[in-house]
């Protein structure tokens, strides 16, 4: 696949683990992906983690357009050349005893791209995909993509939110089933990449060199879509 035709968009999702693996097999992971977008779950935290994650934006040839803050578990990384407006970072309403969450969103080459990294308990999983179909899925700016960590199996009633809102998953769309997770010994598909019917998904694939089995505790989804015509 080789998504830097203008008519296409490549789109990368990647739960980096707050790059406390293996960060050089990581870069070397997402350079050889080649996205024009990158969906990260778990960047590193905090105000040296904003700085870490640039630089890892800048050593795989992407920029930060909406990290830290309000983004919390969620990052959206971007290749200069792509056209980006309305990026936005927003905070997910906070389960007590849990990982506070966010997402992030921009409109890239007309894409609303939103990143999400949904929790481990149904309940908040439910909460926040209702939150983010009401307050993001519907501002008629473009067609969507949904990129991230569902933390559930296909089938799940997240999927089936997010499908009932007219997001397909890209990967089943063109026959691929690869599990991404654990990285080692992949048995669970919980990556994603969803998007509406105006993207036609011309490939996706789970990486599977080396690299991808030690450089987080996930293996990346990479998918690409023909953007539609103007």
């Amino acid at each position: 696949m080789d998504a830097r035709d203008v008519g296409t968009l490549r789109v990368m999702t990647y739960n980096l683990r707050g790059l406390r693996g293996d960060v050089r097999a990581l870069v070397d992971v997402v350079r050889a992906a080649r996205p024009d977008v990158l969906a990260v779950q778990e960047p590193p935290r905090g105000w040296r983690g904003r700085w870490r994650l640039r630089r890892f934006a800048s050593r795989t040839g992407l920029r930060v357009v909406v990290g830290g803050r309000g983004a919390r578990t969620t990052a959206l990384l971007v290749v200069p050349h792509r056209a980006v407006r309305g990026a936005s970072a927003v905070r997910m309403p906070l389960t007590p005893g849990l990982t506070r969450r966010g997402v992030a969103t921009a409109l890239v080459d007309g894409v609303r791209v939103v990143v999400v990294h949904l929790g481990l308990r149904a309940e908040e999983r439910a909460r926040h995909v209702d939150l983010v179909r009401r307050r993001l899925l519907h501002g008629g700016d473009g067609p969507l993509v949904v990129a991230g960590d569902l933390n559930e199996r296909p089938g799940g009633p997240s999927w089936g939110a997010f499908g009932a809102g007219g997001l397909l998953d890209a990967a089943s769309v063109v026959g691929v089933d690869t599990p991404t997770y654990p990285a080692d010994v992949p048995r669970l598909r919980i990556d994603v990449v969803l998007a509406d019917a105006r993207l036609a998904v011309l490939g996706a694939r789970v990486p599977d060199e080396a690299g991808a089995g030690v450089a987080s505790d996930h293996r990346p989804l990479v998918v690409d879509l023909r953007l539609p015509v103007p």
